[in-house]
C-alpha cells in the first residue's frame, strides 16, 4: 500500500509560503510594494487596505508611487502611510503620493536580519512538527501491521527527502532576503 505524502507536502508548501508572505514586508533597501500595500487607510468611514483604494507602483529604487482612485483620500492615504511607522517619508503632489524609503542604518539592517532569523525558525518549526506528525503516523501503521518494518523505513527516507526539498526552498528564500537587506 503507498502511503499518500499529500498532507505533508501540503503543510511543508504551506510553511515556505507563510515564511516568504511574512517576509515579503521586511524592508530591505529597496523599495517593495508589499511594505505599503497593506497599510490600514480610513475610506468612506471604513478601514481599508491601501491596495483597495489606490493603484500603487515603483517609481525607482527607493520609491513607491500610490494614485488613490478617489482624490478626495488623499490626506487618509498619507495619514495611513504615517500611522503605520514605516519610515516613509511622504509628498503629495496633485494627483500621487510618493512615498520615499530613507536609506536603511547599519543598526536597523542588522535588527532585521534578527527579525528574518526568527521568522525563519518558526517556519523551521512549522516543518519539524509536520514531519514529526508524519513519522508517527508511520509508526502507527507499522504496529498496526497495515506496513512492514521495511516499508517504514522507505517511507521514512521519502519524508525526508521532502522535507529536505521543502528546507532548501526555505533556506533560498531566507539567503535571498537577508542579501537584499544587506545591499
Amino acid at each position: 500500500m503507498a502511503y499518500d505524502f499529500k498532507k505533508l507536502d501540503e503543510r511543508l508548501e504551506s510553511a515556505v509560503k507563510f515564511f516568504e508572505n511574512e517576509t515579503a514586508s521586511l524592508r530591505t533597501g529597496r523599495a517593495n510594494l508589499a511594505l505599503i500595500e497593506n497599510v490600514s487607510v480610513e475610506a468612506y468611514g471604513v478601514q481599508n487596505p491601501l491596495k483597495n483604494v489606490a493603484a500603487i507602483r515603483t517609481e525607482n529604487g527607493k520609491t513607491l508611487v500610490v494614485e488613490p482612485w478617489d482624490k478626495s483620500l488623499m490626506e487618509a492615504i498619507e495619514k495611513g502611510i504615517a500611522a503605520a511607522n514605516l519610515g516613509f517619508k511622504t509628498s503629495p503632489s496633485k494627483d500621487i503620493l510618493r512615498a520615499v524609503l530613507p536609506d536603511l542604518t547599519d543598526d536597523r539592517r542588522k535588527s532585521l536580519i534578527k527579525l528574518l532569523g526568527e521568522k525563519l525558525e518558526d517556519a523551521r518549526v512549522s516543518m519539524r512538527k509536520a514531519r514529526d506528525e508524519t513519522w508517527k503516523d508511520i509508526q502507527e501503521r507499522e504496529r498496526a501491521k497495515e506496513i512492514s518494518e521495511d516499508e517504514k523505513f522507505r517511507l521514512k527516507d521519502q519524508m525526508e527527502e521532502r522535507v529536505k526539498k521543502a528546507t532548501s526552498k526555505l533556506e533560498k528564500a531566507a539567503g535571498k532576503k537577508e542579501r537584499e537587506i544587506a545591499e
